[in-house]
């Protein structure tokens, strides 16, 4: 697959086609390694410019980021990356830095968070210097207030911001997708169902992910108060409406008791869903998504611990508890640490999609829907393995698959960005699979 010449015309200016800024952090350093193999595997296949991925890491500290660097080519088996992968010194407060990063590449893999209070100067930066910018925030606030100030600009300067990239809306607004083009027919609701397995060592997730829980939460009436401002157009319901469930209820399916995910999914896939029917007149899907708990004692264990989380949220001196002691308030579930190696490789994630619509020539707006679908997506642990695949995925198809994108520039949830481009052929090659469980039965 050679790069167009208008890619390369493009590339031309650029010395990088990705940096991935805040390279040296818990999550960063699982995504260099990522691209690492990226750039491998594209030197292999000579897919880019001349077989190559060009490619720097972007931070403060120099030391750390060589030896992040040091770091993926011992994991990768391989001898220490030479003068080809850049090292740029630059500081989220330092506007000056971050222009001069996006200056030098197509595109950022943004991975320093929460991103509420340190994203948009790397956003602004990007949109100002015509590079595009890839995150993986989970903070709806975030999402929609860069959609609110970025949008048009963005789309000025034929850039793309693509927000929350990583696990878990690559896959729900990923999965929805997937499953609309599955069915033959109308599809017009999909529910999923998100399960968790860890092996005997247990799951932990590092506390960066928390802090952005609890200022989110924190701070629910602004993203109220956003959405006004912005003035979404209803997304208008096609076919038999999805009944709202319970926050936790049983699954005869899983046998497990259920809560409603409380993450920005839904969020998101409303994000696209209404970009789909808007710019592209697609019929738009309902869509509710849900956590598989396990049984009585986990459901109680987390009653308990949700309760005393909202209460604490609401105070800053509950805030400021939560975040100095994550692994207490989360019980032993969020550390300072993150997860072990043996952890990860314990941990696997699958996403079970149910899907109801209509058959051919049936008119969703007439009565009951009359075909189903089942479909899931698997992978790896999410955290710190899915997501950096999930979000290098993202960034190759946003440089690789050009002609397929939007035709404007924009700020962009990865669904209406990633629709027609080859990210599900790409997620599958490296191990987060998409698959048809059941098909329709009429």
């Amino acid at each position: 697959m050679a790069a167009g010449s208008g890619t390369k015309t493009a590339a031309a200016g650029r010395l990088y086609d990705i940096v991935v800024f805040g390279a040296s952090g818990f999550t960063g350093q699982f995504v260099v390694e990522e691209v690492a193999r990226a750039a491998a595997a594209a030197a292999g296949e000579g897919q880019l410019y001349g077989g190559r991925l060009r490619w720097a890491v972007a931070g403060r500290s120099r030391e750390k980021l060589r030896a992040v660097l040091e770091r993926a080519a011992e994991r990768l088996g391989k001898a220490a990356p030479g003068e080809e992968v850049g090292v740029l010194l630059c500081d989220v407060g330092d506007a000056g830095s971050l222009a001069a990063m996006a200056r030098q590449t197509r595109l950022v893999l943004n991975c320093v968070g929460p991103y509420r209070f340190f994203g948009e100067p790397v956003v602004e930066a990007c949109v100002e210097n015509g590079a595009s910018c890839i995150d993986i925030s989970g903070e709806p606030q975030f999402l929609e207030g860069m959609y609110l100030k970025y949008n048009e600009k963005a789309a000025e300067k034929g850039v793309y911001i693509v927000g929350s990239c990583g696990f878990d809306s690559i896959p729900a607004d990923m999965g929805v997708l997937y499953t609309k083009d599955k069915l033959k027919g109308t599809l017009t609701a999909v529910e999923s169902f998100l399960s968790v397995k860890s092996g005997p060592e247990g799951v932990a997730v590092h506390d960066g992910t928390w802090k952005s829980a609890v200022y989110g939460l924190a701070d629910e009436d602004s993203l109220k108060k956003l959405r006004k401002q912005i003035g979404y157009a209803p997304v208008p319901v096609v076919g038999a409406k999805l009944k709202k469930r319970g926050f936790l209820f049983y699954s005869p399916e899983f046998k497990e008791y259920c809560i409603t995910f409380m993450g920005s999914d839904g969020s998101v896939v409303k994000r696209t869903q209404r970009y789909l029917h808007t710019e592209l007149q697609q019929t738009p899907v309902q869509y509710g998504a849900y956590v598989t708990l396990g049984g009585l004692g986990s459901v109680l264990k987390l009653m308990f611990m949700g309760m005393l989380f909202l209460l604490l949220v609401k105070f800053n001196f509950g805030r400021k508890l939560l975040t100095k002691y994550p692994k207490f308030f989360s019980g032993g579930y969020f550390t300072e640490e993150g997860p072990t190696q043996k952890q990860m490789d314990g941990t696997s994630f699958t996403m079970t999609f149910f899907g109801e619509g209509y058959s051919e020539g049936q008119d969703p707006q007439k009565g009951k829907p009359n075909v189903k679908i089942c479909t899931e997506v698997k992978g790896p642990e999410p955290g710190y393995i899915a997501t950096p695949i999930a979000m290098v995925q993202a960034g190759l198809s946003l440089l690789e698959d050009r002609a397929s994108l939007p035709k404007r520039g924009g700020v962009y949830s990865p669904g209406a960005a990633f629709s027609k481009t080859k990210l599900i052929d790409r997620l599958n090659k490296r191990g987060v699979e998409f698959s048809v469980i059941s098909k329709p039965e009429v």
